[in-house]
């Protein structure tokens, strides 16, 4: 068994035999038990909290997006083999007779199904873009965005699920202000995430672009530091797993979304997610499977 194997199956088996997850027969699918979802919520707040005084709305969005703003987002051409698009059924009577007869025999049936409006939401600040469109108030806008995501990753390891949550901090405006917005809230993050009992730290990174020129385009993100990770260890063995990152988009949803500054330029975007089930797979890693159990002061944080 190698250190990886033994890692995923030790965390996986210890956290289901808790009773804080329950596995279905898909890799990466799990039930949430009351308290893995009082802890979820609770950090949900702590989030909003934080952000008190600094973003000035907060939304929540559903876990699918329309299709034409997802082939906008560039999402199609960097990361095909993530993405999940939603299907359903607009036949007629033969042809569902034909569905119906293909799914008893146990064969492939989907190729019955045909393409919605709609995909499931990759990143939670997808959604909020097209509502931005047009010209921002003087120093732009910050928002709070969250939402259920998938992304086509099936894995036995708990720190990679196929849906997952994301809060995130979205900032749209001027590059100066999304640069030092980007910055504050990756020190800021660090530092909440330390007041919780993690160990963290603040790393260069870069999104998993496919093919050969996604090779070039992670470079270059790395080059031009436009992604950081928050990442915390869950076996010394092996690499730290990202539990927040930040991403600097430069113009790019700026131009995709028509959305200029009062100045009448292009926006320029930033934002800062926090992985919701990843911080809190990390607090019951390194406190405990009981949260009555945990440190007083992390407790303080999260129920104050």
């Amino acid at each position: 068994m190698t250190a990886t194997t033994s890692f995923t199956e030790t965390f996986r088996d210890e956290i289901l035999r808790s009773g804080l997850l329950v596995a279905g027969p898909v890799d990466g699918l799990y039930g949430r038990s009351k308290t893995y979802e009082e802890v979820a919520s609770r950090l949900e707040v702590f989030a909003t909290r934080l952000a008190d005084g600094e973003i000035e709305d907060s939304f929540c969005y559903p876990p699918v997006l329309p299709r034409t703003v997802f082939e906008q987002t560039g999402y199609l051409s960097s990361f095909p083999d993530l993405m999940g698009s939603v299907h359903s059924f607009a036949g007629d009577d033969r042809e569902h007779a034909e569905l119906v007869d293909l799914a008893e025999s146990g064969r492939p049936w989907a190729r019955s199904l045909e393409p919605t409006e709609v995909m499931l939401c990759s990143a939670s600040c997808h959604s909020v873009y097209p509502s931005l469109a047009g010209v921002l108030p003087e120093g732009g806008r910050s928002l709070q965005v969250s939402s259920w995501c998938f992304r086509h990753e099936p894995s036995r390891a708990l720190t990679r699920m196929q849906a997952f949550r994301m809060i995130e901090y979205v900032y749209v405006g001027d590059a100066s202000n999304a640069t030092a917005f980007r910055d504050r809230w990756l020190d800021r993050g660090r530092d909440a995430l330390v007041d919780m009992g993690l160990d963290v730290e603040v790393v260069t990174a870069n999104d998993p672009f496919f093919g050969r020129g996604g090779r070039l385009l992670a470079r270059s993100q790395r080059e031009e530091s436009l992604k950081f990770e928050i990442v915390t260890s869950f076996d010394e063995n092996q690499p730290p797993v990202a539990i927040a990152s930040s991403n600097l988009h430069q113009d790019h949803f700026g131009r995709t979304f028509g959305i200029s500054t009062a100045s009448g330029e292009v926006a320029q975007s930033t934002c800062f997610g926090w992985g919701v089930d990843r911080i809190v797979l990390a607090l019951f890693h390194h406190h405990g499977t009981d949260p009555t159990q945990w440190p007083p002061d992390v407790r303080a944080k999260l129920w104050p």
